[in-house]
Formats: C-alpha cells, sequence, structure tokens
C-alpha cells in the first residue's frame, strides 16, 4: 500500500516506511521530529516546475501531465520506493497545504500504476 500525508500530521502503526518527496525541507520541522525513512528529494518535481505550478488548481491538469514526465526520468528514485512497497505499507510525506493538488498525489497514483503493471 502506498499512502500519502503532510508532514505535519503524526506517525500512525500503518506508516512501515516513511519517504518525505519534497525537493526543500518543510518549514518548522525539526529532522528528529519527522520520523524518516529517506529523503527522496530528487523524485519531487523540478524548481521551475514548482514555480510554474504555484499550487495553483487550475493548472492541474498539465501539471500532473509535465510532473509525470520528469518522473520518467527518475527511474532509480522510483525503483527506491516500489521496491520498498512490495515489502511493506509505504507513506510519501509532502508538505503543501492543498491535499487534493501536489505532488505526493501524482506520485503515489503514478507509483500505483507501476505496481499494478508489475
Amino acid at each position: 500500500m502506498i499512502q500519502i500525508k503532510r508532514v505535519y500530521e503524526a506517525p500512525a502503526s500503518e506508516d512501515d516506511a516513511r519517504f518525505l518527496v519534497e525537493q526543500l525541507w518543510p518549514r518548522g520541522m525539526k529532522k528528529e521530529a519527522l520520523k524518516i525513512d529517506g529523503w527522496v528529494k530528487d523524485i519531487a518535481p523540478s524548481a521551475g516546475l514548482r514555480r510554474w505550478f504555484n499550487h495553483d488548481p487550475a493548472k492541474w491538469m498539465e501539471f500532473q501531465k509535465r510532473y509525470r514526465a520528469e518522473l520518467a526520468g527518475h527511474t532509480a528514485e522510483s525503483h527506491q520506493l516500489l521496491k520498498a512497497a512490495k515489502h511493506c505499507n509505504v507513506t510519501l510525506l509532502y508538505s503543501a497545504h492543498d491535499t487534493a493538488h501536489n505532488n505526493a498525489v501524482v506520485l503515489q497514483h503514478y507509483l500505483e500504476a507501476k505496481l499494478r503493471r508489475k
């Protein structure tokens, strides 16, 4: 199972492996408090894409398309998360306020599609 959570939510018992999937460290979070198994910052959207999107829901469809294109170039990072998901529950952590329009939503669907194909 692959789930997503905001970094500000407390870890839960079903969070076997927790990975931060942001390029920048979340504001106000101490490393000890986050309780992560890895920071996969290279799988996050590029700085240019992140700035262009600016969490504007009107750009959501195009953001998904562009981010998926970027993800196709991050096979090593995807493999790391897929490998973990084959053995335990994986939680992708993000810091955006918008729970419906963020990179973790796209990444979750992308990884789940890859798992289904295998």
